[in-house]
């Protein structure tokens, strides 16, 4: 990941076609033609830069990669383009890939200002600043917590210490009484939660089903076990997607209330 050319447009790192299919163990091809078939999908701007003539011509002027003379179209993308690719991809490696990307390329650290450089009036003034910019967002934090905790104290206890003795039992519990509570639909509830989980843990879940049904199948379950199979087998079996689920079912049972 470290070999990427890092590009920057709009204030943001993207990739180009060519950079994304490398990552992604594919071809320029299928990446053009998952963008076709789901246009409808991406929009200019979040999911992609769209650049032709004299922003095209802007951007080769920055000289940040070689461009072709042939090129008249280019397409960089952001971030949350490369999601959506790696979704339409839907493989492992492009999935690890992705969330290498996002680690490694899309968050860079922002650089910090260094104080010793300013006068001695700026800096007095830049710690005043923070002290009372400091202050107001904690006494806004604190403010917000105790009007939560005055609206849901009884709810976020008996929630948090309730103890795990059937977990399936327990989330199944936690999102019917949040469906209940909100009037809503106790499966687009638990739609959502896999959702939270999946852009959360960088995971996709129907891969796992998939790999998990493929590992019985060769160990020989039977056709009812493996046709059974679902995503809370696949949560339950890795402890730290069992965490964040957990975690993520909890916060939507308290979230139902405060």
């Amino acid at each position: 990941m470290s070999q990427l050319t890092i590009i920057e447009q709009n204030d943001q790192r993207v990739l180009t076609t060519q950079q994304l299919a490398e990552v992604y163990g594919s071809d320029t091809e299928r990446i053009v033609k998952n963008f076709n078939r789901n246009k409808e999908r991406y929009t200019n701007g979040k999911h992609f830069i769209f650049l032709e003539g004299d922003s095209l011509k802007e951007f080769r002027a920055k000289g940040q990669i070689d461009l072709s003379p042939n090129i008249n179209r280019l397409y960089l993308w952001t971030e949350k383009g490369a999601w959506l690719h790696a979704k339409s991809l839907n493989t492992d490696e492009a999935w690890d890939a992705y969330e290498m990307l996002v680690d490694d390329y899309y968050h860079q650290k922002q650089s910090q200002i260094d104080v010793q450089q300013l006068s001695p009036e700026l800096q007095m003034f830049k710690t005043i600043f923070d002290t009372v910019a400091q202050k107001q967002i904690e006494d806004t934090k604190r403010d917000e917590k105790l009007q939560k905790l005055e609206n849901g104290m009884n709810t976020i206890k008996e929630t948090f210490t309730k103890k795990d003795d059937d977990w399936r039992k327990s989330v199944n519990s936690m999102l019917n009484s949040a469906a209940k509570r909100t009037g809503g639909n106790y499966k687009d509830l638990r739609v959502e939660s896999y959702s939270i989980l999946e852009e959360r843990a960088k995971c996709n879940l129907t891969i796992r089903v998939n790999n998990l049904k493929q590992r019985l199948e060769e160990t020989g379950a039977t056709k009812t076990k493996i046709n059974n199979t679902t995503k809370m087998d696949v949560i339950e079996q890795d402890q730290r997607l069992k965490e964040i689920y957990t975690t993520i079912v909890k916060e939507l049972s308290i979230g139902t209330l405060i």
